[in-house]
């Protein structure tokens, strides 16, 4: 199952930040839909609509420690990018513990990861071998699928650790031919490959880092590098390649977008009916740990 956390208020009675919460909520949607997942397969909902992930994660939290959740790698690198200091808000340094509840709720046995959530996989199989060493073997340990070495965090368009929307460096799907092009040809190269006829570094330069991930013609990547690191190939050379290279693979994700963007309730029909399938997978699994730790009182 595929999640986005978002709230949800009444559309006729908006604050400008609920309406920023539901337009994210619809492109991530929309996003979903146009790179091919099918709700019939892939049950897409909304996290904040599913109740007993809530109360999972109040469960969970006793079985984790502050520290160790100031030692996750990934909440660590966060912190210091959004300059937090000691300042961190309590959701954000226990987000590991809510991920968790994603996935156990839904006893997931494989979970696809980028190199930089790895570490948050980990804590969540962490508290599920806590969880059933103390009441018994009840939620599934998940085992990550990894993208190939090198692929895993596609790095930001300046060169900065990865895509993020904050610090505004990441090609979107929604993004048209022209927006495309603009960006890719202001990406971080080797700044020292000043003239076309200098030998240039490949290592780190974003331009051929993109080529490796989306280019299918590894030769074709491998002779640009070759010329690159020789000199006589220029930057605007590779970029225009790369260019061609991400349109044409974005082309029928753009289309297929629009396409499902012309019909927004139905994706908000979409979203709802996979909250309630979702719901209804997410209040067993929470009957069954709250059974195993003693607490259907009533039952």
């Amino acid at each position: 199952s595929i999640y986005h956390d978002c709230g949800s208020t009444s559309s006729d009675r908006q604050r400008p930040g609920s309406r920023k919460i539901r337009n994210s909520l619809i492109q991530v949607a929309l996003d979903y839909l146009a790179v091919g997942l099918d709700p019939e397969k892939s049950t897409i909902y909304v996290q904040s609509q599913i109740p007993a992930l809530s109360e999972l994660n109040m469960y969970y939290l006793n079985l984790v420690t502050v520290s160790r959740l100031e030692r996750n790698p990934t909440v660590k690198s966060e912190i210091q990018q959004k300059n937090f200091n000691r300042s961190i808000p309590a959701g954000f340094l226990t987000y590991p513990v809510s991920q968790a509840c994603d996935i156990t709720a839904f006893k997931a046995e494989l979970v696809p990861v980028g190199d930089d959530q790895e570490p948050m996989l980990e804590q969540a199989r962490e508290i599920v071998r806590t969880f059933n060493s103390i009441y018994g073997d009840v939620l599934v340990e998940p085992e990550g699928v990894f993208p190939p070495k090198g692929q895993g965090r596609i790095p930001g368009l300046d060169g900065n650790a990865k895509m993020s929307k904050s610090l505004g460096n990441c090609i979107y799907l929604s993004d048209d031919e022209d927006t495309l092009r603009k960006k890719v040809m202001s990406m971080y190269t080797d700044p020292n490959h000043i003239h076309v006829e200098d030998p240039g570094q490949v290592e780190g330069n974003i331009v051929f880092t993109y080529l490796d991930i989306f280019d299918d013609d590894k030769e074709k990547v491998q002779e640009l590098k070759d010329h690159y690191r020789a000199g006589g190939l220029g930057d605007v050379k590779i970029k225009k390649y790369l260019f061609e290279v991400l349109n044409k693979e974005l082309t029928p994700i753009r289309e297929r977008r629009l396409e499902f963007a012309k019909d927004i309730p139905a994706v908000y029909d979409m979203l709802k009916h996979g909250s309630e399938k979702a719901n209804q997978v997410a209040n067993k699994t929470l009957h069954e740990v709250k059974e195993a730790m003693g607490l259907n009182y009533f039952e």
